[in-house]
């Protein structure tokens, strides 16, 4: 049993195609997030956001989680979870009641709501979030707040983000089998909206494009809350294979060129840069291959074409089109090829800057990228005033330090004597 000066923490893991990263925080004095350690592993057993070997990505997990704990000094039982493979979908549910034309009530209100978190459900999808947007009184839309107010029917708009079951299943037995509570399993594009998007922003409209290694998730949010998105099966990883295959290099080295030589604007210096690289199975001392800058952007460009190709479509899908339509934020790992925000914005044609997640004190600067966008903002999900109802979440109420490496450290020697 903990004691009673034990800290209130927070976990919080995001299992990507390219890595796993966790925190672990507690709160401060004013109530405010305080990174106590943070943890990361290559991602192994994922395949663009679906876990396809459950026993790697499980290792994954642990490691990640347990390196946050020994930097920390602190052991968590349950842990925020963010979603972001494909199958992610969103829609709106219309409840409504019939009250008698007496005076809204607060219990009214509860009633309703109640009601909709039995009319979210989709067949064969798991609802991950749904928020009352504005309510209905009779025939008046737009209500905010209708409580006090006179009427004969009472009805909400709910949007409601929900995921295919079976993936989202395997995401939340994985961590289980690492010995870990879920807390909630969260849509990516709703922690990285909160971690790198202003309420400003949110309220009036902005597409979030989430370029993740092999997926990359479009957002569109109004009202403070996310309406509307699309997945696309393509990423940052993708243009590492590219480089990897165009020019017969190890995958790491492709990385590292992309990362310190890659941009996705060219240059006039183009043709008079060389990068080398050792080709796959040289041995060492082997005489290493010159690239020219140029050749390294042409690979670049044809793949970040072809994406801000999908997200184009994806934007005018959803309808988000001008006048309206012209904010664009983008995160992710993807996010940090050089000078892609203004490549986008040119081809887009609408403004796009690079969104960061916002600083939580504590968070190392390796953290503090757009890599980590998601995993900022699951902390963020779990410790802000319950501002924003999500109908589909628990309550937000952290865990208290206990024995959750003890637990862990039995089950583990329990299930190798099995």
């Amino acid at each position: 049993m903990a004691g009673r000066d034990a800290p209130v923490l927070i976990g919080a893991i995001d299992i990507g195609s390219s890595k796993v990263s966790a925190l672990v925080c507690t709160l401060d004095e004013e109530g405010r997030p305080r990174v106590l350690g943070t943890g990361q592993r290559q991602s192994r057993g994922v395949k663009r956001g679906f876990v396809t070997d459950m026993e790697a990505t499980e290792v994954a997990v642990r490691e990640a989680v347990e390196q946050a704990e020994r930097m920390s000094g602190q052991t968590i039982e349950d842990v925020w979870a963010s979603y972001g493979a494909g199958g992610l979908s969103s829609g709106l549910a219309t409840v409504e009641v019939e009250i008698g034309g007496h005076q809204v009530e607060p219990a009214d209100v509860d009633a309703l709501l109640e009601s909709g978190r039995q009319a979210v459900d989709r067949p064969g999808q798991v609802t991950l979030h749904a928020n009352p947007a504005l309510y209905t009184i009779d025939d008046v839309e737009g209500v905010r707040s209708p409580v006090g107010m006179h009427a004969s029917r009472l009805g909400v708009d709910i949007h409601v983000i929900a995921a295919d079951e079976a993936p989202l299943r395997n995401v939340d037995l994985t961590i289980r089998q690492a010995h870990l509570g879920v807390r909630a399993i969260v849509a990516s594009p709703v922690a990285a909206a909160l971690a790198c998007l202003s309420q400003e922003e949110r309220d009036i409209g902005v597409a979030l494009v989430e370029l993740g290694a092999e997926v990359t998730n479009v957002s569109l949010h109004i009202g403070g809350m996310l309406v509307a998105l699309r997945s696309i099966p393509l990423g940052a990883k993708d243009i590492t294979d590219d480089i990897a295959a165009a020019f017969g290099v190890r995958r790491r080295d492709a990385e590292r060129i992309k990362c310190f030589h890659g941009s996705a604007m060219t240059s006039p210096r183009d043709n008079h840069e060389v990068v080398e690289a050792l080709p796959i199975g040289a041995e060492d001392g082997a005489e290493p291959l010159r690239i020219s800058r140029a050749q390294l952007m042409t690979v670049i460009r044809q793949r970040v074409e072809r994406i801000t190709a999908e997200i184009d479509d994806a934007l005018k899908d959803m309808g988000f089109v001008k006048p309206v339509g012209r904010q664009v934020v983008l995160t992710g790992g993807g996010a940090e090829l050089k000078n892609i925000a203004d490549y986008m914005q040119g081809v887009l044609g609408r403004a796009v800057r690079v969104g960061r997640p916002r600083a939580i004190t504590g968070l190392p600067d390796a953290h503090s990228g757009s890599a980590f966008s998601s995993l900022v903002g699951l902390v963020m999900l779990a410790t802000q005033p319950d501002g924003l109802i999500d109908l589909a979440l628990p309550g937000k109420k952290p865990a208290v330090s206990g024995g959750g490496l003890l637990n862990r450290l039995v089950s583990t020697f329990r299930r190798g004597r099995a």
